[in-house]
């Protein structure tokens, strides 16, 4: 019962407490252990309940559940011990208990504002946009007069894309604010700005232009308002208006390209000279602007694209522009231009060699030739001549042995012809130029990961890490995704599972820390009226698992977890104690010696680490006590020798696979990885519908080419499936397959792809699964070296596949191949001969450990 019943000293006692609230909770606990010790209180369920949530504030998360649930068993119906229950609930992140804590507590007093509020938050935070209507609804009718309970229910109905219903409530709110018409507020501007963002969404294009031109006066982002304008304009019809609203933000900012295109479809030009002839008129107001002479170079053709481009040329060369070749790559398209952008600058490199003036110029200061060589380098590199690339970046390097860029880019052409090792080379030689340049320092450390040097990238990267702690260590704290999963992908190619799952959890854990921490920003943003921002943070939170990084770490894990169920990975022990039995006395003698000393090594390290771990715990600790900050525990440690022996790898795949099915559906890889999971599973509805949905995506994809052939034969093998599914399965194959039996289908798509060697491979490895006496045959589809077969990432994926058995064994076909390989591409570490560094030819090849090719092998 409440303590307002037994008098009121204790209630006073009860009442103090709230310093958990000012985070005193030292003082909270004394006050709770006073109500306690008098005996008529001992089971005070809300004073148990507080004492709980104070404990758990300091750390000590077991006793503070025993505390809170005694109270609430002792108070079933108390308000304040399930809205504590509920607090507990939620900083252990479980949303969703803690949701149902505060109904529960709202049944009991249904306008307890503090306990809407957190509802609130929990539900937007959920996504639960119905509930969180209906609960802003209840706080604005309890606080009518407070401004977040508006702007709360008005962001509602805008996230439940009810705009009218949004418009409604927001200009109902606008017309309380007492704003005089010729101040400028912060706070106001950005409630006008969101009404409009309002408008826009729901294509009121009229209003939202009246609206602007209203308010425009009391509005401090004044750029913003005239993009609008000059936006809605646009969608209005009214062009001319527009024009002269894109023509002032050129002026404003001359390099900004979607003014240009707002400027293009505002005059629409209808022939090339008048086209031409805008960006002529932004050129002379704006001499020194580059936009107006680079953008005309995406449409001008043949004649007038030559003399545009010599001019563009010529000026930046002369004043040394570094990323020249970076500004004009995206034209690389169109071989006719690539062809005079050649033709141009291979004049201009051999007239100043022999004169030092362009052809019909000035001269020219020797830095010119420097530029026009590193472009030329450029150029051949992007064009696949490495050979001629190398002699123009050693050329250079020659004249200017101190430039970063040249060595930089030296590094860049070894990494595009395959010789990574070489790559971080010259890189680390670009670092020792600058070794306070942060960026080539990061580009250092990842061309080392590329190149499976793990610990010296992790040195490179310790030059800018926090002293005291090691560099892995202080990267994940900084959330450096890039190198995490280059991390995770050099210890996959390098065998280390456990290693590449760490740093895979790792990046999953930050996408989960960024997800979590929005929860900071609900209040915030509506307490500071950032409601753009806010509504923007909320739709990318939305999409947050579709990011690259994401991919890339979730995709490294599938693959190892599918390769820790094909091959578990065994007790070393054990399969030590097999060899052991081929061995004499004196070499088992020998053998058993070096097991103790590693194992007593091994010993040490992990009680020095356990140490170590303890010494940061105990530090915590007395940081936490000290500080009496709010914590939610120490999280569970990731030890890559227990991720490596997981007990169901398929259930920890699942895991990383599900965001990329909700978020990333449009990447076929995604359903191919799902399908290659569920195959293990012998889940055949799931493969089906994974094949479907890859098969809508791109219907002639190789590896798509290999699943649905490895699914057909798993269907056929299995006979006892129920009658209804095998129904099921028989009608949707005879859609892809179209009555075809398997070889047949399978000549059909080689015919068909006769061109590509990827299509090639799958088909001829799909040709030896299906009959192993057509080995030969197969080999010499997929080995296959026409003249428009030589991509070497693509010939690598060919080499890659007769070391990983799905051919069998073909030692002497792999040979030749990496011979003839060698003599097209002499520079790409995979094709070179085996040398006494590596432990085999397989330890050369720079491949995924795990990888499409290698979930296809045989059955």
């Amino acid at each position: 019962c409440p303590p307002e019943r037994h008098g009121p000293s204790i209630t006073v006692l009860f009442r103090r407490p709230k310093c958990y609230e000012q985070k005193q909770y030292k003082n909270g606990l004394k006050f709770c252990k006073m109500i306690l010790s008098n005996p008529k209180f001992t089971e005070h369920g809300e004073t148990l309940a507080m004492k709980g949530l104070t404990l758990n504030c300091l750390g000590k998360k077991e006793e503070a559940y025993e505390f809170v649930r005694k109270g609430l068993r002792n108070d079933v119906k108390s308000h304040v011990c399930w809205h504590v229950y509920g607090l507990l609930q939620r900083s252990d992140k479980k949303y969703d208990e803690a949701i149902k804590c505060y109904r529960n507590a709202l049944k009991l007093d249904k306008d307890n504002l503090q306990i809407l509020r957190d509802l609130s938050l929990l539900q937007i935070q959920m996504r639960d946009l119905e509930g969180y209507r209906e609960t802003r609804y209840q706080l604005l009718q309890l606080r009518p007069t407070q401004r977040a309970s508006w702007i709360g229910y008005a962001i509602a109905y805008h996230l439940l894309k009810d705009y009218d219903m949004a418009l409604k409530l927001l200009e109902e709110f606008r017309k309380t604010q007492q704003i005089p018409p010729n101040k400028i507020d912060y706070e106001y501007s950005e409630l006008i700005l969101y009404q409009n963002q309002v408008m826009r969404e729901a294509d009121l294009f009229q209003e939202s232009l009246e609206h602007i031109e209203t308010y425009e006066k009391q509005i401090c982002d004044k750029l913003v308002v005239e993009e609008i304008k000059g936006e809605m304009l646009l969608k209005l019809g009214r062009l001319k208006e527009a024009g002269e609203i894109y023509k002032e933000l050129i002026d404003r900012n001359a390099e900004n390209w979607y003014y240009y295109e707002g400027l293009e479809k505002a005059l629409q030009p209808s022939t090339l000279e008048e086209r031409l002839q805008i960006y002529e008129e932004v050129s002379k107001r704006h001499p020194r602007a580059v936009s107006p002479r680079r953008l005309p170079l995406n449409f001008v053709p043949g004649e007038t694209f030559r003399e545009l481009m010599d001019k563009f040329l010529r000026v930046n060369f002369s004043k040394g522009c570094p990323p020249l070749f970076t500004t004009l790559k995206s034209l690389y398209y169109n071989t006719e231009k690539v062809e005079i952008i050649q033709e141009l600058v291979t004049g201009y490199e051999a007239s100043l060699k022999t004169c030092d003036f362009f052809k019909n110029g000035e001269k020219e200061p020797p830095t010119t030739l420097l530029w026009v060589r590193y472009f030329l380098a450029q150029h051949f590199d992007k064009l696949g001549q490495c050979s001629l690339a190398l002699e123009y970046i050693n050329a250079a390097i020659a004249s200017t042995p101190t430039l970063i860029e040249l060595f930089y880019l030296k590094a860049k052409i070894y990494k595009h012809v395959g010789n990574l090792k070489e790559a971080a080379k010259w890189m680390d030689e670009a670092q020792s130029l600058d070794t306070a340049d942060r960026f080539i320092n990061s580009k250092c450390a990842k061309y080392m990961l590329r190149a499976n040097m793990v610990k010296d990238a992790e040195e490179m990267c310790s030059k800018f890490t926090r002293e005291g702690t090691s560099a892995m260590e202080n990267l994940n704290e900084m959330q450096c995704m890039w190198f995490q999963t280059e991390c995770a992908s050099a210890y996959q190619r390098l065998a280390k599972y456990g290693d590449a799952l760490k740093k895979c959890h790792e990046v999953e854990r930050h996408f989960f820390e960024i997800t979590d921490d929005q929860f900071d920003f609900h209040t915030y943003c509506m307490r500071k009226m950032t409601l753009r921002a806010y509504v923007d943070l909320l739709r990318l939170e939305d999409v947050l698992r579709k990011h690259a990084f994401y991919f890339k770490a979730a995709r490294s894990a599938i693959e190892i977890y599918l390769k820790l169920h094909d091959n578990p990975l065994t007790n070393e022990s054990k399969e030590q104690e097999v060899n052991s039995e081929n061995l004499s006395a004196k070499e088992l003698k020998k053998m058993l010696s070096k097991q103790r000393r590693a194992q007593k090594k091994a010993k040490l390290e992990e009680e020095r680490k356990h140490a170590e771990r303890e010494r940061q715990q105990k530090t915590q600790k007395k940081k936490r006590d000290e500080e009496e900050e709010e914590t939610s525990g120490p999280k569970e440690e990731l030890i890559p020798e227990k991720l490596e022996r997981v007990k169901n790898p398929l259930e920890e795949a699942i895991k990383f696979l599900m965001p990329l099915k909700n978020l990333v559906a449009d990447n076929i890889d995604t359903h191919l990885l799902a399908f290659e999971i569920y195959f293990r599973k012998g889940k055949f509805l799931l493969m089906l519908q994974s094949v479907k949905r890859a098969f809508a995506i791109n219907n002639n994809n190789p590896w798509l080419h290999e699943c649905l052939i490895k699914f057909s034969k798993s269907v056929s093998d299995h006979s006892n499936l129920p009658e209804i599914v095998n129904k099921v399965l028989t009608q949707e194959m005879q859609k892809i397959f179209v009555n075809k039996d398997l070889e047949s289908f399978n000549e059909e798509f080689l015919k068909y792809n006769a061109t590509s060697i990827l299509h090639l491979l799958s088909g001829a490895k799909m040709m030896y699964f299906l009959d192993k006496s057509r080995q030969e045959k197969a080999i010499a589809i997929a080995t296959r070296l026409d003249e428009t077969m030589r991509d070497k990432n693509t010939l690598t994926k060919v080499f890659e596949a007769l070391l990983d058995g799905s051919f069998g064994s073909c030692h002497t076909q792999y040979e030749e191949y990496r011979t003839a390989c060698h003599k097209l591409f002499p520079f790409t570490s995979a094709f070179m001969p085996a040398t006494n560094e590596d432990d085999s030819s397989f330890a050369s090849v720079n491949h995924t450990a795990v990888n499409h090719d290698v979930l296809s092998n045989e059955i």
